[in-house]
């Protein structure tokens, strides 16, 4: 079929709903209107904006709709496709973003996710081992960094995404992402009320050029 040095850059988004304390979710209206944006806007050539996905906030409950979404990403006969999963969370105390560099096999919860679990130093995936494994994302975290501190984005590296549902997300994801041949990434961004939603929206599609840079 040609051009089989060029591979194609899909990037599948999710973002999460309303949570205890966070009653409107900025991730929530990045993600359903970053396609709408990107379209305005473009993105670079080869690069696809695939499937803009919201997930509940919840673990174990909500698990088997998180690999249903993950599943749908698998290329049905295109093998020269890079796959990769960007996955938005909020932060309420931030006032900046965040890369997240890993995820720890851990689940401890703070308060109660929505559908009423509150897990308490449990391992995320028993058969990886312990609460101490952690799993890194394969992204080019600092040239994705570099590229979105070039475009004045206040934004940094982080090697801690929590243990409450986006550690819990993140970690199902990077599994799936190694076993898969895909790559993951986890952001954590601010309340629309420490960065405004224009900000915000901007700094999505400037991501996506980013990863799509570095794959």
């Amino acid at each position: 079929m040609g051009s089989e040095g060029l591979k194609a850059v899909v990037i599948h988004v999710t973002g999460f709903k309303k949570f205890q304390g966070v009653p409107e979710n900025p991730t929530e209206t990045i993600v359903c209107n970053l396609k709408d944006f990107v379209e305005k806007r473009g993105l670079p050539a080869g690069v696809t904006l695939g499937s803009c996905t919201l997930l509940e906030t919840a673990g174990d409950g909500a698990l088997s709709t998180l690999y249903k979404t993950l599943e749908s990403g698998i290329p049905s006969s295109n093998a020269n496709e890079q796959v990769v999963w960007l996955h938005f969370g909020v932060n309420s105390g931030a006032v900046k973003f965040a890369i997240e560099k890993q995820a720890l096999n851990e689940a401890t919860f703070r308060c109660p996710d929505e559908l009423g679990w509150q897990p308490q130093h449990l391992p995320i995936v028993p058969e990886d081992g312990g609460t101490s494994h952690t799993r890194k994302t394969s992204c080019s975290i600092e040239a994705i960094l570099k590229f979105l501190k070039n475009k004045d984005y206040d934004v940094t590296i982080s090697d801690d995404a929590g243990r409450f549902v986006c550690n819990y997300v993140y970690y199902h994801s990077l599994r799936f992402a190694e076993q898969k041949g895909h790559k993951s990434l986890f952001v954590h961004v601010p309340l629309f009320s420490r960065v405004d939603e224009a900000t915000q929206m901007k700094f999505a599609a400037s991501l996506l050029e980013a990863i799509a840079g570095t794959c």
